[in-house]
């Protein structure tokens, strides 16, 4: 079977990688791809949001299955131009992948069918928007309504914080067209957890919970960030609260985007806030997470690709899973400067040291190769995972090895999994 993977993250680079491993699979492309990738896939300088490229690419190459990885595509309708041409795609419509391309339309969809999340509002004029925050009061969440690469949701402290991102996302246009409309949303209270499953459009195979660290800097402070480390499982999604985030959250949700003509294909990623063991909605993606990919990968046991394939094709209920007992942490090293303006083109050096360490892959985000060097060429530059017994062991691992690469110009947070290790 020839697989072609989109995207060039460290996400793509942890599907790439366990996609390789399948007998299925003969042949592996990836567009556009990274200096990680390069390694076990040929990469084609396609960009993901380039949908006539990669239906070109796909057709020409011969592609049998075709794995989109960022939400961009999606939300832009490459899986169903796949379809008219009769490739498989693993991803939902652009139909349903609008449970992220728009909170506003996620927000109404959750009132609408039950599924607890935080009382909200929408607004598509500034003025309007502060008058609410006037009355509502802080703590209060402003979100862009449209696709912001992980970083158009602020939790303001206060009235003038809010005020302040109302202005940010609608009047300075921050995050483009994605900032025409904004949700305000009450500040939920209580732990975080991201949680996943296979949906083929009818049944769902939930996957691993995991929590991710979306705060540029240690003590989650500084801007929202793509996210800059994650471990799993979750310790707060107990087996019971799994099935109560099942049974109140997956299932009604593929049930209401049938009901509204938009059956839900793909990975349902649902991000939580969860208090006295009640989880609650604070948004849907509707692919794999970045970073919560790198670790949730390496505790899989079994065929990703037979497991992809078999939610594309409609029998996901057939399916089991097989995970590793171990934990897994991935800890984000990025360019200095990100979220905000950085420089591209720092030499990066003794990765192939660090990703032999006991226990640890290296997934590239940003990177390339340039006049023989590894180099930096995103903000998120790469993710160093680890497994071991607990939290505690794959953290110390990931950490020994980020300190084996030699790149000045990158950082880290130093607190990925602090807070689990600590209890």
């Amino acid at each position: 079977m020839k697989v072609l993977v989109i995207g060039s993250g460290g996400r793509e680079h942890a599907l790439c990688w366990a996609v390789a491993k399948s007998p299925d699979c003969d042949e592996l492309f990836c567009a556009p791809g990274n200096a990680g990738i390069a390694e076990i896939a040929e990469c084609v300088a396609i960009a993901a949001e380039d949908v006539d490229g990669l239906i070109d690419l796909a057709r020409e190459r011969g592609i049998d299955f075709v794995i989109v990885g960022p939400e961009a595509p999606l939300v832009g309708g490459l899986v169903e131009r796949l379809e008219e041409i009769g490739i498989l795609a693993f991803g939902p419509s652009a139909r349903a992948a609008q449970l992220e391309g728009s909170k506003g339309f996620m927000k109404d969809l959750c009132f609408q069918y039950g599924i607890p999340t935080a009382e909200y509002a929408r607004f598509d004029e500034p003025d309007a928007a502060k008058q609410y925050i006037l009355r509502q009061g802080a703590p209060i969440v402003v979100k862009a309504d449209g696709l912001a690469a992980g970083k158009g949701v602020m939790v303001c402290r206060n009235r003038n914080e809010a005020y302040a991102a109302i202005d940010h996302i609608m009047i300075e246009r921050a995050f483009g067209d994605a900032g025409a409309e904004v949700v305000i949303e009450e500040c939920l209270e209580g732990e975080e957890a991201s949680f996943f499953a296979l949906v083929d459009g009818k049944h769902a195979l939930p996957l691993v919970s995991a929590q991710d660290h979306k705060r540029a800097h240690d003590g989650d402070t500084g801007p929202n960030t793509g996210g800059m480390g994650a471990y799993t499982p979750a310790p707060v999604v107990t087996p019971e609260i799994a099935g109560q985030i099942m049974d109140s959250v997956i299932e009604p949700t593929i049930a209401a985007m049938a009901a509204e003509r938009r059956p839900f294909k793909g990975v349902l990623y649902a991000g939580l806030m969860i208090a006295d063991g009640v989880p609650k909605v604070l948004e849907f993606n509707v692919r794999f997470g970045d970073p919560e990919c790198q670790p949730l990968l390496m505790r899989l046991k079994s065929d990703l690709l037979e497991a992809l394939l078999a939610c594309t094709e409609g029998r996901i209920k057939k399916t089991k899973l097989v995970w590793h007992d171990e934990c897994a942490l991935v800890v984000v090293m990025a360019t200095k400067g990100y979220p905000g303006w950085y420089e591209n083109g720092s030499v990066i050096r003794n990765v192939e040291r660090a990703g032999a360490a006991e226990g640890v892959t290296v997934f590239h985000a940003g990177t390339k190769f340039a006049n023989g060097n590894l180099v930096a060429d995103g903000g998120r530059v790469l993710g160093i995972t680890a497994r071991g017994r607990d939290v505690a062991e794959a953290r110390e691992r990931a950490y020994r090895a980020v300190d084996m690469v030699d790149w000045p110009e990158g950082f880290c947070r130093r607190d990925i999994g602090g807070r689990i290790v600590a209890r």
